[in-house]
């Protein structure tokens, strides 16, 4: 059966539309994908892409600038992406920006957000490599709250297992809360402890005003201090010293005297261990004393003998006369 005129032509348009719509479509995703327009690429490393895909959008400061053209596994701790970026963005990108990974929103593809530097060094060139920061995945913020949890619920028994003890009045907690009389004993503890603080308080500022008074000169280490008193006790110190050896020297004549006595040497020995001549010194001292009572005796009787009285009497005469002048 041959195809009529309009059939041919309904057929034409359906071609001609798909067409049109596959070039609008092409050009549309080719334009987001910056597959037409002037483009340059950039290089970063990861060590965990967390799901990136070839063709995910690259933001910088949150503006779509490019796509991800490469994904490559270097080593096992390295991956290397391959960036499109606008040419005409190239001069905002500087060496030491920033590229993460992260999502398009709570449960959108992953994209990469280039992150401006905050120095002033020189912008990228086409081929270079900017530096990476790999965030906290998802993953590692589960077992982190997997880790907090089981760490809560055992803290959680804990505390459940100390207020038991404290409603059941054991320990010291429960004892402080339940007992009256040792909750007045501790606050008046720590009442003579505030007290026994403000005296400690003055003793110290007494101190200081002692240590403070050290440096005057009215006192002992105050003087002290003073230069010419310090040489003049140096020199009795010295005096004191010379002193010392001289009355060494003495101590040591009168042990060798002493000693000398001890042996038999010198007088003092003699009438000290001799009892005969100690008694007769005693009888020499008795005779002269006797003597001596003779002699005043015979002088008396002269005075009053006929032949001496008249020279007696001229001595009192000249006697009294020079006491009279």
């Amino acid at each position: 059966m041959e195809k009529t005129t309009t059939q041919k032509i309904k057929l034409g348009l359906f071609v001609i539309i798909g067409l049109i719509i596959f070039i609008l479509t092409t050009y549309l995703i080719g334009d987001k994908q910056k597959m037409f327009g002037k483009t340059n690429h950039l290089e970063t490393v990861f060590t965990n892409v967390n799901g990136l895909q070839i063709g995910n959008n690259v933001r910088y400061s949150g503006v779509n600038v490019g796509t991800v053209r490469a994904i490559e596994m270097v080593n096992d701790t390295s991956i290397k992406v391959d960036m499109i970026i606008d040419k005409n963005i190239f001069k905002h990108i500087r060496k030491d920006a920033v590229a993460t990974i992260g999502s398009d929103g709570l449960v959108g593809s992953m994209i990469i957000n280039i992150i401006p530097g905050k120095g002033l060094k020189p912008t990228v060139e086409p081929g270079d490599k900017i530096p990476s920061f790999d965030r906290i995945r998802t993953d590692d913020i589960l077992n982190t709250l997997s880790k907090t949890n089981k760490n809560a619920a055992t803290l959680t028994e804990n505390l459940l297992k100390i207020t038991a003890d404290i409603n059941q009045k054991k320990g010291a907690v429960g004892l402080l809360i339940s007992d009256i009389e040792m909750a007045k004993d501790l606050k008046e503890t720590l009442h003579y402890l505030k007290i026994s603080g403000m005296e400690t308080s003055k003793s110290v500022t007494n101190l200081n005003k002692l240590i403070i008074s050290l440096d005057s000169k009215n006192n002992v280490i105050g003087i002290l201090k003073d230069t010419a008193v310090a040489n003049k006790i140096k020199n009795i110190v010295v005096n004191l010293d010379k002193s010392s050896t001289e009355i060494d020297k003495v101590v040591t004549n009168l042990n060798k005297t002493v000693l000398n006595i001890k042996e038999g040497k010198g007088a003092i020995n003699y009438l000290a261990n001799d009892p005969n001549l100690v008694q007769n010194i005693d009888s020499t001292m008795t005779n002269i004393n006797q003597a001596s009572k003779r002699l005043n005796q015979n002088l008396e009787a002269l005075k009053h003998n006929f032949l001496l009285r008249g020279y007696f009497k001229k001595q009192e005469k000249a006697k009294l006369k020079e006491q009279k002048k």
